[in-house]
């Protein structure tokens, strides 16, 4: 009888740290997921300077959309991860309505350097799209080991918690109106 209970014992501990190392391997891979999106978001950081520079003289009026884009940019290497996601989210908004006002302004869509900005700030949104997919896939994977049963029970006992999944607000599935 004893024998059944120390084997017992004993998958309960091998079922244990199996669990724990696949929480911290999960974890591990959301953290991977979110540095490499970071990076992509970062390259989108550094190019809006430019393109507001170059957007600026053609849309003097429109400074309210400019400056609320540079404080998201100025503010974004100060933010945590959940920040960082928000913060996203209200540049994407304000990105969207840039480049609905630059439709109103033909001889900026002509401009040169704008038309080089825009093509590397659509590569770059691509990369952002696809790494959006890699890491809330990774954030799904911890998240279902943290929440189904019986690896929840090791996750609560070692204090793992779900990751937010980075996602569209309804306000950017809207189409945006621009009134001038």
């Amino acid at each position: 009888m004893s024998y059944i209970i120390i084997g017992l014992i004993i998958l309960i501990l091998v079922y244990f740290f199996i669990t724990f190392n696949i929480l911290v391997t999960k974890k591990n891979k959301v953290k991977e997921a979110f540095s490499t999106m970071d990076v992509y978001l970062k390259k989108r950081w550094d190019l809006i300077p430019n393109l507001v520079e170059t957007t600026k003289g053609y849309a003097k009026y429109e400074s309210n959309t400019l400056k609320r884009i540079i404080e998201e940019r100025n503010n974004y290497n100060n933010l945590s991860t959940v920040e960082k996601l928000n913060s996203n989210e209200k540049l994407s908004d304000n990105l969207t309505k840039l480049m609905a006002l630059v439709e109103s302004y033909p001889e900026l869509k002509a401009n040169e350097n704008f038309l080089n900005l825009s093509e590397k700030l659509s590569s770059v949104e691509d990369e952002i799209a696809h790494s959006r997919k890699y890491y809330n896939a990774s954030v799904r994977e911890y998240n279902n080991k943290v929440q189904m049963f019986p690896s929840n029970i090791v996750a609560k006992i070692l204090g793992y918690k779900e990751f937010k999944m980075f996602n569209i607000e309804d306000n950017e599935k809207e189409n945006i109106k621009v009134e001038l």
